[in-house]
């Protein structure tokens, strides 16, 4: 008897820990929340962040407002993308609950913050009032009312006015309450017409996942503590609207349209001045001429008087300059610059505007590598930008050559001209934000944890003579630990091989849970879009590796040439022969993996791919047999279709060496259908209505031969999807589609 009591307190004093964890499941994935970037308190007391919640049941995404102290000892208690930092749990918590909430910006004061919402039905500004000493919000309130929506909002940096941006009907100028009114009665005339029909005079009429509907992306400034307006219209009753000033007017967008990323627009740190990316080139589906311009913001300005021109200060590039970032103390704006017109994937590099002389400065001129995200140290004396290198994210110092204090010591990473760069941190990270000269936060995340905020030190850096920096990271945010720690996952394991022009090429493989050495598995060959977005250690809930796995897959990645993270040449060496080199590269590194890992089992391999990876996949169906099965989304069947149903043409010029007609012989010689005889491949087709990317016309015209050919084939269709899948419903029955197709095809015998 005492023996059963012993073990039963043995069992039931048992750390969580400790129980045992069960494979990722797609309802794992859906209750896992997702964490948006640090917003770090002016004093440096707090940091805010937005977290989605995702409701499957009811097919739904919704942000809300998040905090965590920042000085408090915090370390993980999961899996980690770097090495951590010993510490207790953290603390943070929702602190808007009753209503949406996404993008906290806090005022310079760090008495209150801006946040969008959509609780009133449109996207609009909001305002919360904070007891800054316990973190808690004291009161919300609505500050725009504007009928064209809300977003990106900014607070000036002395506190009195608010930036944002809204998608409005050019033509509706004038003082800023006619403005106000003209967009809201058009609105209001879109929305109640029997007639939808759309009439286009230019290219870029669509974008992405909509019609542009004759609107431009505009620059608003409001007045945080302004007045209000009323406008009647007809016999509707009185729309009230916040009186704002359009900044950037005019028949363009400014700022441009951008996916992701760092904001293309800046406040100047006294207030008046605002600088912009805007692309006024004639033909903008043919153009990556983004220019920054800058701009009075010159609140006060009477409604009869004469707007401020803006002035172009990268007129002399004529490739793509983007995201600006004042410095701290007005003397520079940074930004980011190509040099390749029409070259959209050009190397990214991080520029110093000069604001007294105009002169411009490459500060990464000899580094090879994408910059992403950067911002600048409080005090302007560097920069902290992130790049993606050999699957891999990390956080690097620069310092001008001006700020130097002397030559360099142990700890420097590179050497970019005459500029120091610095390592900080090396793992999967995002969005850098140095709260003062000792503390960076920032977005962390591995294959195996979605994002989290953590929190590394700079203080040792500054000592460039002294010993090597520590660079750990620690975890600020433990948000999905609990349910992390039910899962069993297995890390992202990296292999080189030599691929195509004998170049080393980089793979990846992840085992499936409770793997068994002994055991033979069947392979996810994972083919990556882009086509320049390589694989690496860092989450994805559209293409998730883990979730692949879980079933009791091997999954296998590979970076083939046109691949960031390995130099701007093995970049650019897939412009015209997107099936030639990487084509190459992806077989080598699957026969390299099967010689080498006696786990995979070579005759149950199912090849899937997205955009690039679709195309890719319609590639291999007709240039190989080797796999069970093929899953193709959102890809390329006929590549001169494609040029003429697409809206960013720039991409296809540029990857094809011309147009359909200067260049026929390219868009042949890499058009999938013209391999269609060979097609056997049993082949799963996926496409959205809403893919302007790539018009879901390629899809049909590939179902439609696999059809008539006999190919076993199935249709995967979303009218109400994009590029990409995103509602919560419509994901898990892409999941369950792929997982069901895969299996049906490679685990029994043909």
């Amino acid at each position: 008897m005492r023996r059963l009591v012993f073990l039963l307190v043995l069992l039931f004093s048992l750390p969580a820990f400790s129980q045992a964890r069960h494979p990722f499941t797609f309802e794992d994935m859906m209750k896992l929340k997702r964490v948006g970037e640090p917003v770090p308190s002016p004093d440096g007391k707090w940091v805010l962040f937005s977290v989605v919640d995702v409701d499957l049941a009811a097919n739904t995404k919704t942000p809300h407002i998040w905090i965590v102290p920042l000085n408090m000892n915090s370390g993980a208690t999961g899996a980690s993308p770097v090495q951590q930092v010993s510490g207790g749990p953290g603390r943070e918590r929702a602190i808007i609950v009753d209503q949406d909430g996404d993008r906290p910006r806090w005022a310079p004061d760090g008495k209150r913050f801006a946040f969008i919402s959509t609780k009133e039905g449109g996207s609009q500004v909001w305002i919360a009032d904070l007891d800054g000493a316990s973190g808690t919000v004291t009161g919300v309130r609505q500050l725009t009312h504007i009928a064209t929506e809300a977003a990106g909002e900014l607070w000036s940096p002395d506190g009195k006015n608010i930036l944002f941006t809204s998608d409005v009907y050019p033509e509706c100028g004038g003082a800023p309450g006619e403005e106000a009114v003209c967009n809201s009665r058009k609105v209001k005339e879109t929305h109640e017409s029997k007639v939808k029909a759309l009439i286009f005079d230019r290219l870029l009429y669509r974008h992405w996942n909509a019609y542009k509907e004759g609107k431009r992306t505009h620059i608003f400034v409001v007045d945080v503590n302004g007045g209000m307006i009323g406008a009647q219209l007809g016999n509707a009753a009185t729309d009230v609207m916040t009186i704002a000033r359009d900044l950037t007017p005019g028949d363009y967008d400014a700022p441009v349209f951008s996916l992701e990323g760092q904001d293309n627009y800046a406040f100047s740190p006294d207030g008046q001045e605002i600088c912009y990316t805007s692309n006024h080139d004639k033909v903008e589906a043919t153009s990556t001429n983004n220019d920054l311009w800058i701009v009075s913001v010159n609140v006060g300005a009477a409604a009869s008087a004469a707007r401020p021109v803006p002035k172009n200060i990268t007129a002399d590039n004529p490739a793509s300059d983007s995201t600006p970032l004042y410095s701290p103390d007005g003397k520079y704006i940074a930004y980011r610059a190509q040099q390749r017109p029409g070259y959209e994937s050009d190397r990214f590099r991080l520029m110093l505007y000069d604001r007294k002389t105009g002169e411009k400065k490459n500060l990464t001129k000899d580094f090879d590598l994408w910059v992403e995200s950067f911002s600048w140290l409080p005090n302007s004396r560097g920069l902290l930008f992130t790049v993606e290198e050999e699957g891999q994210s990390q956080i690097l110092w620069i310092l001008p050559f001006e700020y130097k204090k002397g030559p360099s010591g142990p700890g420097t990473l590179r050497e970019s001209g005459k500029e120091l760069i610095v390592n900080v941190a090396k793992g999967f990270f995002d969005s850098p934000i140095a709260i003062d000269t000792d503390t960076v936060v920032a977005n962390g995340m591995s294959l195996r944890t979605p994002t989290e905020i953590y929190k590394m030190n700079l203080s040792r850096l500054s000592d460039l003579h002294g010993p090597p920096p520590e660079r750990a990271a620690s975890q600020l945010t433990h948000i999905n630990d609990p349910l992390l720690s039910q899962i069993e996952m297995s890390p992202l394991e990296s292999f080189w091989f030599t691929g195509a022009k004998g170049d080393k090429v980089q793979g990846f493989h992840v085992k499936p849970p409770n793997f068994d050495p002994a055991k033979k598995y069947p392979v996810k060959f994972l083919i990556h879009g882009g086509p320049h977005d390589p694989w690496g250690d860092d989450w994805s809930y559209r293409w998730n590796a883990e979730l692949f796995a879980a079933d009791g897959y091997v999954v296998i990645m590979i970076n083939f040439h046109g691949s960031a993270g390995y130099g701007q040449k093995f970049v650019d060496e897939i412009n015209g022969d997107w099936g030639g080199a990487p084509f190459e590269d992806l077989m080598k590194g699957l026969d390299y993996a099967e010689k080498t890992y006696p786990f995979i089992d070579k005759d149950r391999e199912c090849a899937l791919g997205a955009s690039y990876g679709g195309y890719m996949a319609n590639w291999v169906l007709g240039h190989t047999d080797r796999f069970k099965c093929i899953v193709s989304h959102d890809g390329i069947f006929n590549a001169v279709s494609f040029w003429g149903t697409t809206e960013e043409l720039w991409f296809n010029n540029w990857e094809f060496k011309g147009t359909p007609y200067t260049n026929p012989e390219m868009y042949e010689k890499w058009s999938p259908r013209n391999a269609a005889k060979n097609f056997k491949t049993p082949t799963l087709v996926i496409h959205g209505q809403l893919d302007y990317r790539l018009d879901v016309s390629e899809g049909f015209q590939l179902f439609t031969t696999l059809q008539t050919m006999g190919v076993p084939s199935r249709m995967l269709y979303f009218p109400d999807e994009g590029h990409w899948v995103l509602k919560p419903q419509n994901s898990q029955l892409w999941y369950k589609t792929v997982n069901d197709w895969v299996d049906q095809w490679t685990r029994q015998s043909h």
